[in-house]
């Protein structure tokens, strides 16, 4: 249910807490308290539900939820924690303790940091005497239960609220499933399951977000979305084309080859306007892949030098050392110097910075939750506008360019982004393709933290209402048959029917990468007199004297030890960008693809673009005109065949997979299908009998999908429950398929 706003419901609130609180904010220097606070005061304090907060970035969620939360619970004597606030960053945890902390100590209530970086002391207090809050991880959680499960008991049974912070992280993905089933076996060990309550700035569907939160009774979530008081908003795309036969538009600068004047790509130029623009105020810059954060942050470093100005420009992205990304989240929130982040989506979570002046992206935005969530960076001071850049690459069109790249679907994209950003749509979270391998994780931890288990009550307690819902009892016992196979030696069954783990499963569940349903590839460690820089992905190549361009500055490899897999580097004029790991591209919704069609179609030069920004607005609209595709869908380009579909990836793909099974495979993008060596006729004769079919039996369509497992413990998936599974997630794409077909026909 949605709670709505009324003077007589926010009225008193501020009565309603507790005298040390009320003192607090009276020191804090408040004038009043947030529309969104006070209505969350008076649902903590006067009921019993669920609660939902959706509140923009910087707009008190977290004092909303915890100041009734601690007035609740103050006293409070029984052992075991009183709050669980469970976070996706170990950095927001600290920024939380930090807030908390000082309140709680005032208030005689102990909070603890519970995850793989906090203090060994602090927990060791918890755990002999467990009071208060523990603001802990997934994974911490997940070790809890697996390593310590009679303290698990002892410490999060007694818990009255678990607080779940940008839960928008949590709703698709891996990690999402994990959080949620963890939540489920928390209530399982509880006599009276915790209140949950939820926090988050960007959510595109509530109701969604309430099943996720409590899935048996979703209707029951009480959502309380705060009033929408959005600053001006400035926006600018500005358009660059690459030079022509470009291998890597990510390149170190001046690290091209033996050319005695290095080439210059998209992105020196993006640097260069990067550096006038943004030096001596505050910034972040989403680069999208390591790699390009690495090229980006090396180019402005060395403008820096050149100007012989202090670097105001630092990398920051998930294979920096912990040191390393938190002196620049320090530097950022002090803001006593000027500071830019050059970033992958690590800042984009609430981690607190401060309030930035603008924030900027290299590439063209593919997700309005995630541009959403990054804006909320800047303009969060009252009378201060947002301001966002995003720099378009574009390839250099010649003789030999096809015809998608002489569309620019990475300019039509951007413009239609910010359409729908200005519209205020926010996409709802898509599918989790990692259900099956996430349930395999969880059946492992289950059996470790009991001990054995029988298997009706696993599927009791794993798949009931929540991230394991679609699976079936007989699903289920296929899968545990699977995991007990000879090949697999997962689990095993005793005489008296107790599933216990297998040789295999007490092998990974003893492993230090379990804890996470996510994968860690192996790493080498990067270290410059005894520091620790980083990590690099074991697979990019390295060798004594290589040169390696990272964490914003250039190295030479003196040494290395592979047996602890460590670099030992020193700096050097020169070096190379590291390859990262493949970045898998975020998918497109519907009604973004829908809304690229309607940037084609229309007229408008949109004042946010700059000079070349429009110009590739117009080479785009005017191949797309030349082409006739306001009215066809096919495209013939020497052999091959381009089928424009203008659908979101999920619909798309699903479509590419029955035009498999009708004997079209092709390669999917995000305009449609590309159909090697085939003509429009042929095509038509087969999507016709899709077109013509009173149903598509969709077992017969997953069979023509590739890599359909996922997830970290996919290659014990069983392909049968792989592609049921896929089936089954996808029935409304399915059903769609004869439409989709005779549209085409």
């Amino acid at each position: 249910m949605s709670s709505p706003a009324s003077d007589s419901t926010l009225e008193g609130a501020y009565d309603k807490l507790h005298p040390t609180i009320r003192r607090w904010i009276r020191d804090q220097g408040w004038d009043e308290l947030r529309e969104i606070q006070a209505r969350t005061i008076n649902s903590v304090l006067e009921g019993d539900r669920d609660i939902l907060i959706a509140a923009t970035t910087a707009a008190g969620k977290t004092e909303a939820a915890f100041l009734p939360i601690l007035t609740q619970v103050a006293g409070r004597k029984e052992p075991g924690f009183s709050v669980l606030y469970v976070s996706p960053l170990k950095a927001l945890i600290n920024d939380q303790f930090k807030r908390l902390d000082e309140l709680c100590e005032n208030m005689g209530i102990p909070v603890v940091k519970w995850h793989g970086d906090a203090p060994q002391a602090e927990k060791k207090r918890a755990l002999s005497k467990p009071q208060g809050i523990a603001l802990i991880t997934p994974e911490s959680i997940e070790a809890m239960l697996t390593r310590r499960p009679a303290d698990a008991v002892r410490l999060l049974s007694a818990a009255a609220f678990i607080v779940i912070d940008e839960l928008h992280s949590f709703l698709q993905g891996p990690r999402g499933l994990h959080v949620a089933s963890l939540l489920r076996r928390i209530d399982a060990m509880s006599k009276t399951p915790a209140r949950r309550v939820g926090l988050s700035a960007t959510i595109g569907d509530l109701p969604q977000a309430a099943a996720w939160l409590r899935p048996a009774v979703p209707h029951s979530v009480e959502i309380l979305e705060a009033k929408s008081d959005s600053p001006e908003l400035r926006i600018q795309i500005r358009g660059y084309v690459e030079p022509s036969e470009l291998d890597d538009p990510d390149h170190a600068e001046g690290a091209s080859g033996a050319e005695e004047v290095p080439r210059r790509i998209a992105l020196d130029d993006i640097a260069d306007h990067l550096f006038e623009t943004l030096r001596g105020t505050n910034n972040l810059v989403f680069g999208g892949s390591r790699r390009t954060v690495e090229s980006a942050a090396d180019r402005l470093r060395r403008r820096c030098d050149k100007a012989k100005v202090p670097n105001e420009f630092f990398p920051h992205h998930g294979s920096l050392s912990k040191t390393l990304r938190e002196e620049l989240e320090d530097r950022l929130k002090d803001a006593k110097l000027p500071t830019t982040a050059i970033c992958t989506s690590t800042l984009e979570l609430g981690v607190d910075i401060g309030s930035v002046k603008s924030v900027a992206q290299i590439g063209s935005p593919r997700s309005l939750s995630s541009l959403k969530q990054r804006l909320g960076r800047t303009g969060r001071r009252r009378g201060t506008p947002s301001i966002l850049r995003i720099y378009v690459r574009e390839p250099n069109i010649d003789q030999e360019s096809g015809v998608i790249d002489r569309l620019r679907p990475n300019t039509i994209r951007s413009v239609a982004v910010v359409r729908l950003l200005l519209e205020r749509f926010v996409e709802p979270a898509g599918q989790v393709p990692e259900i099956a391998s996430t349930l395999i994780h969880q059946i492992l931890s289950v059996i470790a933290e009991r001990g054995g288990i029988r298997a009706r009550p696993l599927y009791d307690l794993l798949c009931g209402p929540g991230p394991f819902a679609s699976i079936s009892v007989s699903e289920f016992a296929d899968l545990l048959r699977h995991l007990a196979s000879e090949a697999t030696k997962f689990v095993e069954q005793s005489s008296d029917g107790t599933i216990m783990l297998g040789k295999e499963g007490e092998r990974i569940v003893q492993s230090r990468n379990f804890f996470a349903v996510f994968e860690s590839a192996d790493e080498w460690r990067l270290t410059v007199g005894g520091r620790t820089l980083g990590t690099l992905p074991i697979s990019f190549p390295v060798h004594k004297d290589s040169l390696v361009v990272f964490a914003g500055q250039r190295w030479i490899v003196q040494d290395l030890d592979e047996k602890t897999n460590t670099l030992f580097v020193a700096p050097h004029p020169s070096g190379v960008v590291p390859r990262f790991e493949r970045a898998d591209g975020e998918r497109l919704h519907d009604r973004l693809a829908a809304e690229m069609r309607l940037v084609y179609l229309s007229s408008d030069e949109p004042a946010y673009l700059d000079d070349k920004g429009r110009a590739l607005l117009a080479e785009g609209r005017e191949m797309f005109r030349a082409l006739g595709l306001e009215t066809t869908t096919f495209v013939q380009e020497e052999k091959d065949l381009h089928v424009f579909l203008w659908r979101g990836s999920q619909a798309t793909a699903v479509f590419g997979a029955a035009a498999a099974m009708a004997g079209l495979p092709g390669e999917v993008h995000d305009l449609g299908l590309t159909l090697a060596k085939t003509n429009s006729p042929e095509a038509l004769t087969k999507l016709k009998r899709l077109a013509e079919a009173n149903h598509i039996d969709a077992t017969e369509v997953a069979a023509f999908v590739q890599n359909i497992a996922a997830g970290k413990f996919r290659e014990q998936v069983p392909e049968h429950l792989a592609r049921t599974l896929w089936a089954r997630q996808n029935t409304s794409e399915i059903s769609g398929i004869i439409g989709m077909a005779r549209t085409l026909c």
